[in-house]
This record gives structure tokens, C-alpha cells and sequence, in this order.
């Protein structure tokens, strides 16, 4: 073969300098199964429009599969001089099966191979995340049910606000995830789009079945418009923008560990095995897990607006630039992966400390809510109760004392028709038991809707083509 395959437009060599400088073969090697997989049903389907007789087809395959097992045996010399994978595929075809590997190209440019490629790898690696995401929920879920009635301080604005369960809690990421996870599962819907067919940018002229090709690829859709199919990326952005939302949750998780694994804290004890030491202070145990999953939030978030930058400003159809896809996207893809992975790995051996956070949702003034919501009751306006509330939160906090550790006395002072039944309206069981018609606070409320999410879960493993 040719060095090139362009060589016979151009009357010099190109220089070493520019090979080095266009290749991508370093990064898209990791696309040589489905590149393959592109070539074999390409050649399928040449055979079926009388392109190539059947034993060309044969062969072209045969040649094919054993390319794969030269690269995955780790056999296959890569170099810029061939730039992509693409031409080193066909190279190395061309050893087995002399000049017919020139046949294979008919009908297909580059420009819809990678195409094709980009999306077969994206909704591969779609499935996986789908399947991490289903396992990291069902690890959510254990981890509400095991302290299904575990109470701590719920916040706004980190500051103590209103007692919740701690189950309750959980369950907002499991909510956060269940979204992740609808978006994934759209994203796949929408990349699962068979390009090849389109060629450079106007389509072939041979009478190639799209239909037979994307069958063969396990594409449900195949493109309309040509122009389109090779140089939408899309499908890469929407898969970076769940992904960047799902670290985004994540990373809030993270920020809460920390927290609650901190000293000031103590509301819960991360696992030995997650964590790391100090080289100089011996007592220190860092919550390294979570800060780097926080950390590598902003790379996957970062490459998002990498991928946008790079596709904001191109005309139509293909250009250069786009070969500068395939770096962001497997990081987001890398970094995803590793972070869900090791969140579900670690999240069953967390260990909460019930007296700790108990304790501290009986501080705070908590129950000022409900001592307004008292008053209420009594036939007080709301606005009314609430200054007087906040007048008896004062009070308290001059005495050194919280609203229940008041004096029946002390609190008829802002309100005369308080009673001794105010002590069980502010009791955090009382508080959190009122709530459980709306909110899911209560511990009945939290275990139906586990039960809801199990359910969910066995539904979303169907959900998963492939899994």
C-alpha cells in the first residue's frame, strides 16, 4: 500500500514534524474493537450490494478478526506515520490479505468511520454507567434502610434547621441518581444513531443497505441527513453534561462526608480501607476518597466545556478540529466510571453514629418551627408566633438553655396559652412524626419509599439494553 492514502494529490512526502503533530493514534487505539466491528459490517454490506463476491467478503472479514487479536494481544506496532486507527487497521489488513484490503474503503470515508466508531464505543460505555448507576442506588438504598430511624439536624445554609431522619437524608441522593440515570439512559437513546452510509459529507453513490449495516451494529435508527451524521457530536455533549451533573451530585456527597467525618462532627466513621494517613502526624485519618471524587468533579466539568468550546464555532460537515473530541470524552468516561465505582464500594462500610447525630438534632433551636406551629394551633397567626418564637429564642439563648430546656414558666411569658402539651409538640419524634403526611420523614413514610426505589430498581436493570 501507499504511505498514504491521500499520496497521489501531492508531490512531497509529509513532513515527520506534521505526522507528529495530526496523529490521534495514541488515543484512539482504544477504539479498535469497534472500528473493526464498523469494518466487518461495512464489508457485510458491500457484499450485499454485489461490491465484493462473497469470498472477498470472507476474507476481508477473516483478515479482520485476526487484526483484533494481533492488537489485543498487544502485537500491533502503532506509529503516526499511519495517524488513527482507522489506517492502521487497514495496514495491517493489508499483510493478510494483500490489495484486496484496498476494497474495503468503497463507499466510506473517515469522516463517517469515526462516526460510527464514537458512537459504538459511547453507548457501550453508556450501558456500563447505567449499570453502575443501578448499583450505586442500591447501595444508597441499604444505607437508608440500615438507619432507617437514625435522627440528625437537617440544614440550610449549614446551619442547623429542622430534625429529618437520616434514611430521609440518603434518600435525596438516591433521587439525585434515579435523575442521573434517566438522563444516561436518553442520552443512549439518542446516540443510538448508525452514521455509516453518509462518507465524507454528500452520501454514496452505491446502493449500500443502511438499514442491513445498522441491524448488524445493534442500531435501533439510522441518520437522514448526511451532512449531519459526521459531524454531529451531540451525542458526546449530552453524555458530558449528565455526566457532569452526576459528578456535581457526587461531589456533593463528598462535601458532606468530609463534613460529617470531621472531628466537629463525628455523624459518621468512614471505613479504614478508604482512607489514608499523614506522613508526619500519626492520630490522622483523611477522608481522601470523597475529596479527590470532589476534586475530579471540576475535571469532568472542565471537559464539558472543553467538548462545547471545541464544537461552538465549526461549519458544516467535518473538520480537523473534531479530532480533539476523543481526549475529553474518554476522561469524562474514565473519571465517571472510577468515581462510581469506588462510591459503591465504599458507601455499604460507612458506619453512622446514632447517639452523635441524635444529640445534635436536640441543639440548635430545631424545634422553633414547631413551637410557631404550636402556637398556631392555638389559633395564633403565623406571623405572630413566629416573632414570638423568635423572642423566646432569644430569651434562651441568653440563658444558656434550649427551647425545651425552658420552663413552662419561662414560656408562658411570650405566650400565655402555652401548656404542658408544648413539650411533646417540640420532641423531635413528635416533630419528625408530623411531618411524615408530606415529605417522607417519618420512618413509615422513608420505608415505603424504599420499598418504591427497590421496585424502581428492578425495573431500571430492564431498562439497560445490553446489561
Amino acid at each position: 500500500m501507499s504511505l498514504k492514502p491521500w499520496d497521489g494529490r501531492f508531490s512531497e512526502p509529509t513532513n515527520k514534524a506534521v505526522e507528529a503533530f495530526t496523529a490521534s493514534i495514541d488515543v484512539d487505539r482504544r477504539l479498535y474493537n469497534y472500528d473493526i466491528d464498523g469494518s466487518i459490517a461495512h464489508c457485510r454490506t458491500l457484499a450485499r450490494a454485489k461490491i465484493l463476491t462473497r469470498q472477498e467478503a470472507v476474507d476481508l472479514e477473516e483478515g479482520l478478526e485476526k487484526v483484533r487479536q494481533e492488537i489485543a494481544r498487544g502485537e500491533m506496532a502503532f506509529c503516526d506515520r499511519l495517524e488513527d486507527i482507522h489506517m492502521h487497521v487497514e495496514d495491517r489488513l493489508s499483510v493478510h490479505v494483500g490489495d484486496l484490503a484496498r476494497k474495503l474503503h468503497t463507499g466510506r470515508s473517515r469522516n463517517d468511520q469515526i462516526a460510527v466508531d464514537e458512537r459504538l464505543y459511547l453507548k457501550a460505555e453508556t450501558r456500563g454507567v447505567l449499570v453502575q448507576l443501578k448499583d450505586f442506588r442500591t447501595e444508597l438504598v441499604d444505607l437508608a434502610e440500615a438507619n432507617i430511624h437514625v435522627v440528625m439536624p437537617g440544614y440550610t445554609h449549614l446551619q442547623r434547621a429542622q430534625p429529618v431522619l437520616f434514611s430521609h437524608h440518603v434518600m435525596a441522593y438516591y433521587e439525585m441518581v434515579s435523575r442521573d440515570f434517566d438522563r444516561f439512559a436518553a442520552a443512549l437513546d439518542r446516540m443510538d444513531v448508525m452514521p455509516l452510509g453518509s462518507a465524507a459529507l454528500a452520501g454514496t453513490t452505491y446502493d449500500l443497505d443502511r438499514a442491513y449495516t445498522a441491524g448488524l451494529l445493534g442500531f435501533s435508527k439510522i441518520s437522514e441527513n448526511s451532512m449531519d451524521a459526521v459531524s454531529d457530536r451531540d451525542f458526546m455533549l449530552e453524555f458530558a453534561a449528565a455526566a457532569s451533573i452526576c459528578m456535581t451530585h457526587l461531589s456533593r456527597l463528598s462535601e458532606e462526608l468530609v463534613l460529617w467525618s470531621s472531628a466537629e462532627f463525628r455523624f459518621v466513621d468512614l471505613p479504614d480501607a478508604f482512607c489514608t494517613g499523614s506522613s508526619i502526624m500519626p492520630q490522622k485519618k483523611n477522608p481522601d476518597i470523597p475529596e479527590l471524587v470532589r476534586g475530579r468533579t471540576g475535571r469532568v466539568t472542565g471537559n464539558l466545556v472543553n467538548l462545547l468550546t471545541l464544537m461552538k464555532s465549526l461549519p458544516l460537515a467535518y473538520n480537523r478540529d473534531m479530532q480533539e473530541d476523543k481526549v475529553p470524552l474518554m476522561e469524562i468516561v474514565d473519571t465517571l466510571k472510577a468515581c462510581l465505582d469506588i462510591y459503591t464500594r465504599m458507601i455499604p462500610n460507612i458506619r453512622v453514629n446514632p447517639e452523635v447525630t441524635e444529640k445534635a438534632a436536640n441543639s440548635g433551636f430545631q424545634n422553633a418551627t414547631d413551637l410557631a406551629d404550636y402556637l398556631v394551633a392555638k389559633g395564633m397567626a403565623f406571623r405572630q408566633a413566629h416573632a414570638c418564637v423568635g423572642k423566646a429564642v432569644a430569651y434562651a439563648l441568653d440563658c444558656g438553655k434550649e427551647l425545651h430546656e425552658l420552663s413552662l414558666q419561662d414560656l408562658q411569658q411570650f405566650d400565655p396559652g402555652i401548656e404542658e402539651d408544648v413539650y411533646e409538640a417540640m420532641s423531635v419524634a413528635r416533630m419528625i412524626d408530623r411531618r411524615k403526611v408530606y415529605g417522607g420523614t417519618a420512618g413509615a413514610n422513608v420505608a415505603a419509599a424504599i420499598a418504591r426505589a427497590r421496585k424502581q430498581l428492578v425495573n431500571s436493570a430492564s431498562e439497560i439494553p445490553g446489561a
